[in-house]
């Protein structure tokens, strides 16, 4: 009697083919299950985002409206977070404050991994002294770390929300152009390569049809991972007065305004925006996990 081995390819194939045919609610469900912690991540950063895009009709009250008679009220039915020391409803702040989060968080993420994105696969592509002119440049960047990299950038170009974004940004390049120049030098080696320099085709069309699109899964999860640690950023730069400013809400801002001097009377002027800067980088963070896990086959397998 003849024992029939079973072929890895074809089950892992067979597999594959029953997981399209499942349907979207099975799918959902399937990752609910397999990742809890991630999915608690995408639900925070989907609140924070439908927060910061409806906050003008979330908000309960007007977030920069001075109200004296209203000063550092505790929490309660009529201000649910409790107001600070001019009277603002702290909730409000909060909400309108996710929109200023975003803005930075996901322009510096993107413009930063964009163009880590660039450099490090034109580094891994062409080589030679062209990589090693650019990483020698990003050893550079990369020496000095990157909260300092950002104070220097915003007390030379001042403050405001455009400069915090540029400050942000800037040390973030380096860091995705490293993942990615790692990923994109063993791509470049690969027989599929050759055979298209062999074909005759550019120099773009091997590195956008062939290279970028094999490097995407790190370049997505390193891009994740930078909207929490830019959020984490703005909120420091902020915090020390040389992030965004005044009357503008927030998270960052609000940690400043006060906060140390009224700690022991009103302490909920630090807790809340303090929480919610958590609650921020925290879903950013585990989102990355989860998406990692998902784009990486061996994760996935596991």
């Amino acid at each position: 009697m003849t024992m029939v081995t079973p072929n890895p390819a074809l089950s892992r194939a067979s597999e594959e083919a029953q997981e399209i045919r499942r349907p979207f609610s099975a799918k959902v469900f399937g990752f609910i299950r397999r990742q809890p912690l991630g999915t608690v991540g995408i639900v925070i950063v989907v609140v924070i985002t439908l927060a910061g895009i409806g906050a003008n009709w979330i908000a309960p009250y007007n977030p920069i409206s001075d109200h004296f008679s209203a000063m550092l009220q505790p929490p309660s039915w009529q201000h649910l977070l409790g107001t600070d020391q001019f009277g603002r409803d702290i909730l409000s702040r909060i909400i309108f404050g996710a929109r200023t989060a975003l803005i930075v968080g996901l322009s510096s993420a993107t413009i930063g991994g964009l163009s880590g994105l660039v450099l490090g696969v034109a580094s891994a592509y062409f080589g030679g002294r062209l990589d090693l002119l650019i990483q020698r440049v990003l050893d550079i960047v990369m020496a000095f770390p990157l909260i300092i990299m950002a104070l220097v950038i915003v007390s030379v170009f001042g403050t405001g929300v455009d400069n915090v974004i540029i400050a942000i940004t800037i040390p973030l390049i380096p860091r995705c152009a490293r993942v990615v120049r790692s990923s994109a030098l063993s791509i470049r080696e690969v027989p599929y390569i050759d055979a298209a320099r062999a074909c005759g085709f550019s120099h773009a069309r091997i590195i956008l049809r062939h290279m970028v699109p094999n490097v995407v899964a790190p370049f997505l999860i390193m891009v994740t991972a930078f909207v929490g640690q830019a959020i984490l950023i703005e909120a420091a730069l902020s915090y020390l007065g040389l992030g965004v400013q005044e009357p503008v809400p927030d998270w960052g801002l609000m940690l400043q305004g006060g906060a140390e001097e009224y700690a022991a009377t009103a302490p909920w002027i630090a807790i809340f925006p303090g929480l919610a800067i958590m609650l921020a980088v925290f879903g950013a963070n585990v989102f990355g996990d989860a998406l990692r896990d998902v784009l990486d086959p061996r994760l996935r397998d596991r």
